[in-house]
């Protein structure tokens, strides 16, 4: 109705400015072949409700790699290259963690229009912490673009979210990217092509999936190339070549728009007027706005209904925008809101299917951390939300919305938090800092498991390039922390640069990060990834010092540091507020020391010319909070506020440490 209504509106517009002597016939010709124009569309669209609907134009794919090969930046060429608008660089990291840290943390989904078909595009995280973002969007896809560092070559995420990829059946796209840097050649990207194709048969990838497109690419200067170059011609300088090879390669959906309305819920989202925007893959029918659907959930009795209701708003992720849609067919990607319960895992379906689809596969957390209320006698200054109760709430929300999270109630309102890594839940504590919690965190402890009266650890993958002078202390560091080296040689291409590969336990790597740094002069680089389960290595060596304990209540004096600037080295600064049993440094001995900082100079009655000193500190070594995570033992918490972030002793009073510590370790 809307068509014939504008082009009336137009056409008696026209005879207006018509009536004047002044205006040309051919305007009136210009005004009428636009409405006729605007009239056939509208009518053509009305005709054709379905012809987005189309399986066949549909192409699914995720972005694939290691942290910091290219993904988010090849997503931005890719964006701009199909004519979106994006507002700032790496667009689809819209968290703001994301953008302040450069690293992706949570799965986004978009989509784009190249030569008549549409293309749903996945970005994922690069990090092993973040490895569950992969595993449950890898299900959705019937293609992945697997983007490896020239330069670097497969390192251990590329192997685990490769892994993943084929579990699934996904045949990748080989992206070598960074090719525009001057120490990449093509014998370079020849012999990384072979590691990545050793990768390939390593993780028993079939025939057809050894037979990988390669492509070279620089998502820095938004070009791909099917051919080894470093400077294409002008008109090649885009991103063409990349999708064509998606069309070519990545098969579309099999679908059946006839069968009823499912859908696998894979990310969740809140917002404040819509409540839950549920998102997914329709694996088949179709859906439109006012549907009636259900929620149903697998458990081990058989399929249980949560909730039934109504579609309100069907979205899709356009660019870097979300548009409205009427209506979506089976293998597209979409989001919908009108539901309330389901969450990640469960089906949405048409209200006569009784059956719910196979759920997502996770690997099994292997840390976890006891979040408490904030007992410390600072408590409640900074933040709002200071119960357990609030806690709990908080946590089991983000259970909901992130499934690699497992949250399990203690005692006297503590929380035990299950996850993959310290990034991970530091990510969390981070997030809850921010919207004004205050809470208290335990070491992170590593989740064994038994086996045959065996006791097992997780043990994970280490890849280390650093300088050949850091070697040995690198070495010593991890023989430690229990850690095997199972190769080290010269890294190709980079003289007096040395790669090692090493097997150790996730509790030896705990805080090893920023030793890691240090030993190396910031010039070394480390990545991890779980590798499996293995028998317990033993205790661990000496990795940290003691500390120095407060034994005084009240604010920091530089007097009291001076004196103490000897004993170790200090993680406060003057003015700061201190309570008994906060910990205040870091001793030069293995045994912990009780000091006092707040100790005041004693005034007396004698004048004297220059007799005061002019008290000069070495700077402190504030800790971040991951640095904060990896740094506390057994008997230490870490206190976290909205505007701080304290090290403590479990038990404040020295009498009771000095008992609890007669006791027998766990």
């Amino acid at each position: 109705m809307a068509g014939p209504l504008l082009l009336r509106s137009l056409l008696s517009s026209t005879r207006r400015s018509v009536s004047s002597p002044s205006t040309s016939s051919h305007l009136l010709k210009s005004y009428i072949s636009s409405a006729r124009a605007f009239s056939s569309a509208v009518n053509a669209a009305a005709v054709s409700p379905n012809a987005t609907l189309d399986p066949s134009r549909l192409r699914n794919v995720a972005v694939i790699a290691h942290v910091d090969h290219g993904k988010t930046t090849l997503m931005d060429r890719l964006l701009r290259q199909c004519g979106a608008d994006i507002p700032h660089e790496r667009a689809m990291d819209s968290i703001s963690l994301e953008r302040e840290r450069g690293i992706t943390i949570a799965s986004k989904v978009t989509s784009i229009s190249w030569k008549e078909n549409e293309l749903n595009m996945v970005d994922t995280p690069g990090h092993a912490d973040f490895g569950g973002e992969v595993e449950r969007v890898v299900g959705m896809v019937e293609g992945a673009i697997l983007v490896v560092d020239a330069g670097e070559g497969p390192l251990a995420q590329t192997k685990f979210v490769l892994a993943k990829a084929l579990k699934y059946g996904l045949r990748p796209i080989l992206l070598l990217n960074k090719v525009d840097r001057p120490a990449v050649s093509e014998e370079m990207c020849n012999e990384v092509e072979s590691l990545v194709f050793d990768l390939f048969a390593n993780l028993g990838a079939t025939e057809e999936q050894l037979d990988f497109p390669v492509l070279y690419a620089s998502a820095k200067e938004g070009w791909a190339s099917s051919t080894f170059t470093k400077d294409p011609p002008a008109d090649a300088r885009n991103m063409s070549q990349l999708l064509d090879a998606i069309l070519r390669h990545v098969p579309p959906p099999k679908a059946n728009l006839d069968a009823p309305f499912q859908m696998l819920v894979t990310m969740m989202e809140k917002d404040f007027y819509l409540g839950r925007i549920l998102t997914g893959r329709i694996s088949s029918g179709t859906i439109s706005v006012g549907d009636k659907v259900h929620g149903l959930r697998s458990t081990d009795s058989g399929t249980q209904k949560i909730e039934e209701g109504k579609v309100t708003k069907l979205m899709k992720k356009k660019g870097t925008s979300m548009v409205l849609i009427d209506s979506a067919g089976a293998g597209d990607i979409i989001s919908m809101a009108g539901m309330t319960r389901p969450s990640i895992g469960h089906t949405l379906a048409n209200t006569e299917v009784t059956t719910a689809l196979p759920t997502i596969e996770l690997d099994p957390p292997t840390i976890s951390m006891t979040f408490g209320v904030n007992d410390s006698p600072l408590a409640g200054r900074d933040g709002t939300h200071l119960t357990g109760g609030r806690i709990g709430d908080r946590l089991t929300a983000e259970a909901e919305t992130n499934l690699a999270i497992n949250v399990l109630p203690g005692l006297t309102e503590t929380y035990e938090v299950q996850g993959r890594g310290e990034l991970q839940l530091g990510i969390l504590i981070e997030n809850m800092r921010r919207e004004g919690f205050e809470l208290s965190v335990s070491p992170p402890k590593v989740m064994y498991k038994t086996e045959n009266n065996v006791k097992l650890e997780p043990i994970e993958e280490v890849t280390i390039e650093v300088n050949e002078e850091h070697v040995g202390l690198v070495l010593e560091a991890l023989s430690h922390r229990r850690g095997e080296v199972v190769d080290m040689g010269p890294v190709p291409g980079n003289v007096g640069r040395t790669k090692l590969s090493l097997t150790c336990p996730s509790r030896g790597l705990v805080g090893y990060r920023s030793v890691f740094s240090s030993d190396t002069r910031g010039a070394g680089f480390m990545h991890r990834a779980f590798l499996k389960y293995e028998k317990y290595r033993g205790p661990l060596g000496n990795v940290r010092k003691g500390v120095l304990v407060s034994m005084g209540y009240g604010s920091i004096t530089a007097h009291a540091l001076m004196s103490l600037e000897a004993r170790g080295i200090l993680f406060v600064t003057p003015g700061m507020e201190t309570y008994d049993g906060m910990i205040i440094g870091e001793h030069s001995r293995d045994t912990d020391l009780d000091v006092n900082p707040v100790r005041a100079k004693e005034l007396t009655n004698v004048r004297a010319a220059g007799k005061d000193e002019n008290v000069k500190l070495s700077p402190p070594r504030l800790m971040t909070l991951e640095e904060a995570i990896g740094y506390v033992a057994s008997d230490e918490l870490i206190e976290v506020t909205p505007k701080a972030i304290r090290l403590r002793k479990k038990y404040l009073d020295v009498n009771k440490r000095k008992a609890m510590s007669k006791r027998p370790k766990e």
